[in-house]
């Protein structure tokens, strides 16, 4: 791929209803750039859902930073761009990051982000929550982050941990120089929040993302995350 060229790596596990509409709109959106879906061994037919909208497919063990750590091993870019199934892009998407990468003083960034609801709740999630997280330096995989592939290699990729791997690996991206907030919202879906109810799930991040901060270890954030945020049946 030539010089600034980007891929897309999309980690999926049982996204059958949402990855093909998430394919669709970044061969729209995103032509020229390489796609990577990294499924986790889905028990659905995400896969089949996928085939023939993405340059590269691989099954990997389920684990996201995994996935996305062994999508970026087999992708050509220049820049990697690390999205979530259940995302929707901009329309100017890659020149966006494209225009930040010019600038040699940053080596990745962000979207912003909207969670298509006008429910209050949500704007402590997409609104409120981005000032707390400029605040507290910190960053999670929703967001939509980008950086050089010779960055992600320095940084060694996304940490092999039970919880918070984005949170880790934005802040050792922020150790290797600056990073760009791109005021462009990706679109994110409520589905995870409806399933086990909006202020449930936004208490618990917030409550994770100060513990987090506060340096508790992964495995305790992840129990807690697990044992409060369990699917309703």
């Amino acid at each position: 791929m030539s010089e600034g060229s980007i891929s897309i790596v999309v980690p999926t596990y049982n996204e059958a209803a949402l990855i093909r509409p998430l394919l669709l709109q970044l061969r729209e959106r995103a032509p020229q750039a390489e796609i990577i879906v990294v499924d986790g061994e889905s028990s659905d037919n995400t896969r089949e859902q996928a085939a023939g909208l993405c340059d590269r497919m691989i099954v990997a063990k389920r684990s996201r930073g995994g996935q996305m750590n062994a999508g970026a091993a087999i992708a050509s870019g220049d820049i990697f761009w690390f999205l979530h199934a259940d995302t929707a892009v901009p329309v100017d998407c890659i020149q966006q990051i494209s225009n930040v990468l010019r600038n040699r003083e940053f080596v990745g960034g962000y979207f912003r982000i909207r969670v298509p609801s006008k429910r209050f709740v949500y704007r402590l999630s997409d609104s409120f929550a981005h000032y707390a997280g400029l605040l507290l330096r910190m960053r999670f995989g929703d967001h939509g982050f980008f950086c050089r592939s010779t960055v992600f290699e320095q940084i060694g990729g996304f940490p092999e941990l039970p919880l918070m791997e984005d949170a880790e690996f934005f802040r050792n991206l922020r150790r290797h120089g600056r990073t760009a907030v791109i005021s462009s919202r990706l679109i994110s879906s409520p589905r995870r929040y409806e399933d086990i109810g909006p202020w449930r799930l936004t208490l618990t991040y917030g409550l994770i993302a100060l513990l987090y901060f506060l340096r508790v270890p992964s495995p305790i954030l992840a129990r807690i995350y697990h044992k409060t945020c369990a699917r309703r049946n």
